[in-house]
């Protein structure tokens, strides 16, 4: 066999490099479109995802203004409650006679008057006494200080020893109760 004679067929391999040689380009450009393709469906959640935690960073902060601003006389209203209970013992002491003697009755009228003012001025500011007497105890506004014996239902709330508050949907201050329990 001579070179002449024998024309040698190219291997297999080697049309299969010459087909990908001349297809490389077209392939590098499909690998390259798909890369970026990927790079910019990242970079639009990338987006999403900022844009929606900034959403719920001004969410929380106009809750936590409106939060402040509706809570904001909470220690103060905490303060002006004891001077109420003061003022409404004080009244409470006095002798039934004491309201009938002229020497008395314009500052017991006053420190009535007083006592009503300052409960307006409570409920104008969002701040409500919480109702007792006679409710179920609730843990959430009632604080069970003691139990009395009672022919009312066990768990229902038979004395008020201190008025509980409210300020908006808040508790302010529980009601220190007595609650009844079955009679012996």
């Amino acid at each position: 066999m001579t070179d002449e004679t024998t024309t040698e067929a190219p291997a297999p391999a080697d049309d299969l490099r010459a087909e990908t040689a001349a297809a490389a380009p077209e392939l590098a450009e499909h690998d390259r479109t798909a890369e970026l393709e990927a790079q910019l469906a990242e970079a639009r959640q990338q987006a999403l995802y900022a844009r929606a935690e900034a959403e719920n960073v001004r969410r929380r902060a106009e809750k936590e203004a409106a939060d402040t601003r509706a809570y904001a006389v909470t220690s103060f209203a905490r303060d002006v409650l004891g001077v109420a209970d003061n003022l409404g013992r004080g009244l409470a002491a006095m002798p039934a006679d004491a309201h009938d003697d002229p020497r008395f009755k314009g500052l017991l009228t006053g420190l009535a008057a007083t006592g009503r003012e300052l409960d307006k001025v409570l409920e104008r500011h969002g701040i409500t006494k919480i109702a007792a007497l006679g409710e179920m105890l609730d843990p959430n506004r009632h604080q069970a200080m003691l139990e009395l014996p009672s022919d009312e239902p066990p768990g229902t709330v038979v004395q008020e020893m201190q008025a509980g508050y409210l300020i908006k949907d808040r508790l302010l201050r529980p009601a220190l109760v007595g609650v009844a329990k079955a009679a012996e």
